[in-house]
């Protein structure tokens, strides 16, 4: 099997999974995402103690990259601090505009399996809505 069929099992399998898609009790933060462009559509919430993302779920709809995406990250970034989220998300962001080296794509884990979207232009805003919404949350 190739690299490419591999990610997009990744992308399939997580834009499907059930795991992330909820709503987080005791939450901390709640923020709606829009993509206006396609219509998706995400409410991220996370529930943040002591600088530790202990919680996350969202909840909402749009296209496969952007489920996908949003569970993509919650996986990488849940149990991880405030700061070494952000630090990922700015790593992801890099990814995306293909600015990224071998090394920083390895700390992504299974979130590399988007960086085939950065030459898709029309499927980047999909993408990344998740991420920045997570990137507002955190900001708050």
């Amino acid at each position: 099997m190739d690299l490419r069929a591999i990610y997009n099992q990744v992308i399939t399998e997580n834009s499907r999974s059930k795991e992330h898609r909820h709503p987080v009790e005791g939450c901390t933060c709640s923020l709606e995402g829009v993509n206006p462009s396609c219509g998706d559509d995400i409410t991220l919430q996370l529930r943040v103690k002591d600088g530790v993302i202990e919680d996350a779920g969202f909840l909402g709809a749009g296209c496969a990259i952007s489920q996908a995406s949003a569970s993509l990250m919650i996986d990488l970034l849940k149990g991880r601090t405030v700061e070494e989220a952000k630090r990922l998300i700015d790593t992801f962001f890099k990814m995306i505009k293909g600015e990224i080296s071998p090394e920083e794509l390895e700390e992504l884990e299974d979130a590399a399996a988007l960086q085939g979207i950065a030459h898709t232009p029309a499927r980047v805003k999909c993408a990344v809505l998740a991420w920045h919404t997570m990137e507002e949350a955190l900001d708050k």
